[in-house]
């Protein structure tokens, strides 16, 4: 047995022996990488091919003149003296220790993908990547002599298996950008029939997430209308495949003279109820399934609203932030010079998005009355000399807190004193937090893509204005608690761990996961009001359902911006000037016919109005109803 030794003397000699005494009565223990690691090994009887397992004992180190003194330093037993033989020889036959030297640096990369555990009572090798241990791969990677020949062998043999390739095949997979990182969560439905549809729509984009999770949400609250009604499966198979889709290339020129190259989407997705209207977003993860989702997700708002209108929705992977007012018209001029043959009053009129504001809704215009040579029609935008509507930036998010006080009527409370969680911070988060204040409300969070915002005494009308001013000059949120004592921002965070009564989303879509959606119960949210669309991921819907958690849907909560955009572009709108007071009126009559409509269709189908999914199917199910019929009686077209 191998003992690390000094001398020969007395003091050296019971160092030995309590050395392997204390080997006699321990197992493995194995210790964090880069510190030392002891392997000590007891008797063995439990499993009796443990003695013959050879053991990992860590990366050895380079033959070196220090390596040779730790090797002169080391003596065999039999040269200890004779009475301590005798003293050895009384004792039980034991296995061999084998003290591990300390982890070099410079081969800790080389060996990350072993580790040692106890599977069965037995101490194994595995394979850090695929988790696994076995004949493929080799128990013993260092070989038993140690010597760097031995290893690199073994390294080389352990890395050729086919359990480890096949492993190291998944892993570089998940992280391809071709392959969609997170599979797709596929609902179990209850028809066939329905469940025929969502199979058909993975079938042929089985890469477009965001579009594929809209469509078997719409199916799932379809279910009991397509069950009553077979007829609508082939009405739902030509609604869900767009009229057009323009794909095309931007190319423009920064401040420096250098070019860009950008990518250009618009899907006008039914039209069967009307000319399309549809948002334009600017953002780096535009991507064409998000198209698509949008697309569909604004065909059904807008057919639930009172006004019958196509859908369409569109933009571009382009970053508008950090460029200049030059880069950005630039890029808007040549974006337009594109899209512009597909627009028109009778056909397509664009409207804002995220990243898309007063400015590039005027250079878009700009570039489109130049190209189109007339002045018919306009785009929706905000306090645009062409606009007739003064509050079109503030329908949205006012809309949203008007249908929360719908829902909130309906079972006798109101808003006044709920503490309210926001997440976002732009055009639509910030009139949220002006509506609610006026409710009596305390709105106590927002949000931006780096964390989130809390402040405990509440916003007020002077705090959004300085949020509007943080906002104006890009800074982050994170000044404002520099500000306001009583507040404090998070980092890499989302608001939903705060307590709340109500909660309104109003960032971007799949902003609540699974957890979030724990969170939110937990901090005791009743309701939740999409103001972005499809802001919960599949499974975050499976559980606010489970809690009974009231989900106000965006295609109902949001008609706001549908309302106000057709206000405008309506020709009285254009000719009288329109108060702010009877504005909103107009616009709560409005949200109010759509709450209502959603209630309707949800009872006429069973759904009961005490129901978390009544409102979320009830306004699926009228929106799609209005279209079929339309599309019904126009024929297959």
């Amino acid at each position: 047995m191998l003992l690390p030794g000094s001398g020969v003397g007395m003091n050296s000699t019971m160092d030995d022996m309590n050395l392997i005494q204390q080997a006699q009565r321990h197992h493995l223990v194995a210790r964090e990488l880069g510190e030392e690691i002891d392997l000590e090994i007891g008797h063995g009887d439990d499993d009796p091919s443990f003695a013959n397992t050879p053991l990992i004992g860590g990366p050895p180190r380079e033959p070196s003149s220090e390596g040779q003194d730790e090797t002169k330093q080391m003596v065999m037993v039999s040269q200890l003296p004779s009475d301590d033989q005798d003293m050895l020889k009384m004792q039980p036959a034991k296995r061999k220790k084998k003290v591990v030297k300390r982890w070099r640096e410079e081969w800790a990369d080389t060996y990350k993908w072993a580790y040692v555990d106890v599977k069965e009572g037995t101490a194994r090798i595995f394979c850090s990547v695929c988790r696994e241990y076995g004949r493929k791969h080799r128990r013993n990677p260092y070989g038993n002599e140690g010597s760097r020949n031995m290893q690199m062998s073994a390294l080389e043999e352990h890395n050729n298996s086919l359990l480890h390739k096949e492993a190291l095949r998944l892993q570089m997979a998940s992280k391809d950008k071709i392959i969609v990182d997170k599979p797709i969560y596929v609902k179990a439905l209850m028809s066939k029939t329905a469940g025929s549809i969502v199979e058909a729509a993975l079938k042929r984009d089985p890469h477009e997430v965001e579009f594929v999770q809209s469509v078997q949400e719409v199916v799932h609250a379809l279910e009991r209308v397509i069950a009553k009604n077979s007829h609508y499966v082939n009405i739902m198979e030509r609604l869900l495949e767009p009229e057009r889709i323009i794909i095309f290339r931007v190319p423009w020129v920064d401040d420096r003279g250098e070019t860009h190259v950008n990518r250009g989407f618009r899907v006008q997705f039914n039209q069967a109820l009307g000319p399309c209207r549809g948002g334009i977003r600017f953002h780096p993860s535009m991507t064409l399934s998000i198209a698509k989702f949008l697309g569909f997700e604004q065909t059904l708002k807008n057919a639930l609203s009172p006004y019958k209108l196509g859908g369409a929705a569109g933009g571009s992977d382009f970053d508008p932030k950090g460029k200049s007012d030059n880069e950005i018209m630039r890029f808007c001029q040549s974006f337009m010079n594109e899209m512009y043959r597909y627009l028109g009053p009778d056909k397509d009129l664009p409207s804002e998005d995220m990243g898309v504001g007063t400015r590039e809704m005027g250079y878009l215009f700009g570039q489109y009355r130049r190209l189109a040579g007339h002045f018919q029609g306009s785009f929706t935008g905000p306090r645009i000399f062409w606009s007739g509507s003064s509050l079109r930036t503030e329908a949205t998010g006012y809309g949203l807190v008007f249908f929360a006080q719908l829902m909130l009527a309906d079972v006798n409370k109101e808003l006044k004193g709920l503490r309210c969680a926001v997440s976002g911070s732009g055009k639509i988060a910030l009139h949220v937090l002006e509506k609610l204040i006026a409710y009596g409300a305390l709105p106590i969070t927002v949000s931006d893509s780096k964390g989130y915002l809390v402040d405990e005494d509440g916003f007020d009308y002077m705090k959004i204005s300085f949020l509007r001013d943080i906002k104006a000059q890009q800074r982050s949120l994170r000044d404002y608690s520099k500000t306001y004592a009583r507040s404090k921002y998070y980092d890499e965070a989302k608001p939903w761990n705060e307590r709340c009564d109500v909660a309104f989303p109003c960032a971007s879509q799949n902003e609540i996961d699974q957890a979030d959606a724990i969170s939110l119960v937990n901090s005791g949210c009743r309701i939740l009001v999409e103001g972005s669309n499809m802001p919960c991921t599949p499974e975050a819907v499976d559980i606010l359902r489970k809690a009974n958690i009231l989900i106000a849907p965006a295609m109902a909560a949001g008609a706001g911006g549908v309302v106000a955009g057709e206000l405008e572009l309506n020709h009285e709108c254009n000719l009288v000037h329109w108060s702010p007071e009877d504005f909103e009126s107009k616009l709560q009559e409005a949200i109010k016919q759509t709450y209502q409509r959603a209630l309707k269709a949800a009872a006429d189908f069973g759904y009961q109005k005490e129901s978390p999914e009544a409102l979320v199917h009830g306004a699926v199910i009228s929106a799609f109803m209005t279209i079929a019929q339309a599309m019904n009686d126009q024929g297959c077209v």
